[in-house]
């Protein structure tokens, strides 16, 4: 007997919670069975987007150089902040939810068509209905975010264009393995033979290497076929498509982000033969990106900077960026994080910015406990009056801005979970 569908969107979500035992369960035979069946397809140049830390970001800068460009978009990104339609866009504005509800069905047309129906975990089930929304709309260009890894992430059953790696570090250990190699390894699988693969980690682990070379990627590395340098308040490009000057600094705070924004150009660049972008398109993109919870920093007082940073690489990133802003007599930092990440490795990279700390317990099964965090600072030589333990993030949000002087800084991060927290409090 077949099971009564949901009415709505948030039906939809919760639904899609109860198909596979697992909330990650790698592989590409499930996502590639269902997608066969749906019989849709991306009949559009497609750029996909894997790495460690940067995707996201780079995934923005590619779709709005490439919106500004006059072309009709589809961007694929995850996790959401507030909404899950953020994960879905069309021309950079998030799907309503009658398009996510319609490709819902659609994929659960295709999953139930055999006996017994195909398990898909909630990240595959949305990235089939992605597709469906994007094959449905018709788009010039789709870009896509990897979730996990690569290799066996679901948005690899799709062959990219243009592939691109922004970086490689520790992060996910259990479904990837332990070391830059291993890590590198599974994310260098969304190359493909004969086409344009992006290196966005300026020292890439011999793995990546060798992989493209054995299928025959067209690679290009940051630092040697392209890149980014500084020049006072503006940047220059080098790499495919040719140089370009006195170009502006991202609209997406942080230093780090020029390799990023240069790894974004040079990624449209590759697309030129099909989709040819104008310099001026490249220039209105950087200006005009958004993406919330990286380095965002909210209007008013005190100073309240975003940042979703789990890992050691990117907190390193974010503290670099901390540094660069102006004096602030005093920092709290409002941190959640989930138990499987390097809680000491964030804490150490972003320590000497933070003056108090108000510690949150993120929800879940995999969220660490305020209890946790309090230890985990305290074996950092964070001294026990300089913590403050709050049950939830809204709380420690709250009391950090109640206790703040106008003058202060507040910086929320350790996980997505954190900061949407943080901005549903705020409203």
């Amino acid at each position: 007997m077949s099971r009564a569908r949901p009415g709505d969107l948030e039906g939809w979500l919760a639904y899609l919670e109860t198909l596979h035992p697992k909330a990650i369960a790698m592989g590409l035979e499930r996502v590639g069975a269902v997608l066969s069946r749906m019989r849709v397809g991306i009949a559009c140049p497609v750029v996909t987007v894997t790495g460690t830390n940067g995707k996201g970001s780079t995934v923005a800068m590619i779709e709005a150089m490439l919106r500004c460009g006059g072309y009709r978009t589809g961007r694929y990104m995850s996790p959401h902040l507030a909404r899950y339609n953020e994960r879905v866009a069309i021309d950079g504005v998030p799907v309503e939810d009658a398009a996510l509800v319609a490709a819902f069905h659609a994929v659960e047309d295709a999953r139930v068509a055999v006996d017994p129906p195909t398990p898909l975990t909630y990240f595959e089930f949305g990235t089939l209905a992605a597709f469906a929304v994007f094959a449905r709309a018709k788009r010039d260009v789709v870009v896509l975010e990897v979730g996990l890894g690569g290799r066996l992430d679901a948005v690899n059953v799709v062959d990219a264009h243009v592939a691109v790696m922004t970086s490689v570090d520790i992060d996910h250990v259990d479904y990837l393995g332990p070391t830059r190699e291993d890590i590198g390894r599974e994310k260098a699988h969304v190359f493909r033979a004969g086409r344009p693969a992006l290196c966005g980690d300026p020292d890439p682990p011999a793995s990546v290497l060798a992989h493209a070379r054995a299928i025959g990627a067209r690679l290009y590395r940051l630092g040697v076929d392209y890149g980014a340098e500084a020049e006072g308040a503006q940047w220059r490009y080098f790499g495919p498509g040719g140089p370009r000057y006195g170009l502006p600094v991202p609209a997406l705070r942080g230093r780090y982000q020029l390799a990023n924004a240069a790894t974004a150009i040079a990624a449209v660049a590759l697309l030129r033969d099909v989709l040819p972008v104008p310099a001026s398109a490249v220039r209105d993109g950087l200006v005009q990106v958004e993406l919330p919870g990286r380095f965002q920093v909210l209007p008013g007082r005190p100073t309240v900077v975003l940042d979703v940073a789990h890992n050691p690489h990117a907190a390193r990133a974010f503290a670099e960026a901390l540094g660069e802003m102006g004096y602030h007599p005093r920092t709290t930092a409002v941190l959640g994080m989930l138990s499987d990440k390097d809680i000491d490795g964030v804490i150490a990279a972003v320590g000497a910015h933070v003056d108090r700390w108000h510690v949150a317990t993120l929800p879940g099964p995999r969220g660490a406990s305020g209890e946790t965090l309090h230890a985990r600072l305290g074996a950092a030589g964070v001294a026990a009056q300089a913590i403050r333990v709050f049950p939830d993030v809204a709380a420690a949000f709250r009391a950090a801005v109640d206790d703040a002087a106008e003058a202060d800084r507040i910086v929320v991060f350790g996980s997505f979970l954190t900061v949407a927290a943080a901005l549903a409090a705020r409203r």
